[in-house]
């Protein structure tokens, strides 16, 4: 492993290994407006929601890493303590990335980009017209965290109304997760898109007591065919299933075909049990992988 030290590094370097690293990260388009009423449209990936009573978003305009120059975003923002967190997804992407062009002081990126400015109810920023959802803020404080290139300036936006385009719900009026076809930043030039086809489902442990991986006996925690997600997913099991689940589930076909094909042979047992609880476990049926496993 390539190990190195953060003061061993160049700021463009360090930026790049980090921009790399911790990444997907959400795009924040911020719309801002200075004190003569000049609209400013950038966008930021150093952003995310970190609170939600009071709902409170942070990101950072940080300092040019080549010529320590502040963003129009920072300044306007000091002058009027506004914004417009506007949610970025696929189908305006190309628009942001223009959006984050270093135009002078003035020139309105809505213009440049050929976004549609919406006026906001709450705070003195447009909204985008295109932008699934639109966060009208107050700038409740803005920390700077240093004064070199790269430094960043973290600006705590709280949340005062939320606009909503009606076409991403679902049939219960909550934000469908396939719908809002959301883009994240990675590093260098590169993106992401979150699509139907790479989302999945990760059981929270929030109102359960998993009973952990430690509990699992010996034989499951050093399989050779089980992965950590795959342990991850049974430790996040309440209870282990009594011996008499474990009994009737052995008697179901395909297991019993399983159970007989393999008699006198405990190594090709354990083996096909641990391939067949790992298909189970592909497809969420936890309780059954568990089973399965414990009938060695």
């Amino acid at each position: 492993m390539l190990s190195i030290k953060t003061s061993d590094l160049s700021i463009p370097q360090l930026h790049n290994y980090l921009n790399h690293a911790i990444a997907p990260r959400p795009i924040c388009l911020a719309s801002t407006v200075d004190k003569d009423g000049n609209v400013n449209l950038s966008p930021f990936s150093f952003f995310n929601i970190f609170s939600t009573n009071p709902p409170v978003c942070v990101f950072s305009p940080s300092r040019s890493v080549r010529d320590n120059t502040t963003k129009h975003t920072l300044e306007n923002i000091l002058e009027v303590p506004e914004c417009v967190i506007n949610i970025v997804n696929y189908d305006i992407v190309q628009q942001v990335s223009l959006s984050s062009v270093n135009y002078a002081k003035g020139v309105n990126e809505f213009v440049k980009s050929g976004l549609t400015p919406v006026m906001s109810e709450l705070v003195k920023p447009p909204r985008v017209a295109e932008a699934p959802v639109q966060l009208e803020c107050v700038i409740n404080e803005v920390i700077s965290l240093g004064d070199k290139p790269g430094a960043g300036n973290l600006v705590l936006a709280e949340i005062k109304m939320i606009h909503i385009n009606e076409d991403i719900l679902d049939a219960d009026g909550k934000i469908d997760q396939a719908k809002i076809d959301l883009v994240a930043r990675l590093g260098g030039d590169w993106y992401c898109r979150i699509t139907e086809d790479n989302l999945f489902k990760v059981a929270k442990p929030n109102f359960k007591m998993g009973i952990g991986v430690d509990a699992l006996p010996h034989a499951i925690r050093n399989s050779r065919v089980l992965t950590g997600n795959n342990l991850g997913q049974l430790g996040n099991h309440e209870i282990l299933p009594s011996n008499e689940a474990v009994e009737a589930y052995s008697l179901t076909p395909d297991i019993k075909e399983l159970l007989d094909a393999t008699i006198g042979d405990s190594q090709t047992r354990e083996l096909q049990l641990h391939l067949k609880a790992k298909h189970l476990l592909d497809e969420g049926r936890v309780e059954e992988a568990l089973m399965v496993l414990l009938m060695e």
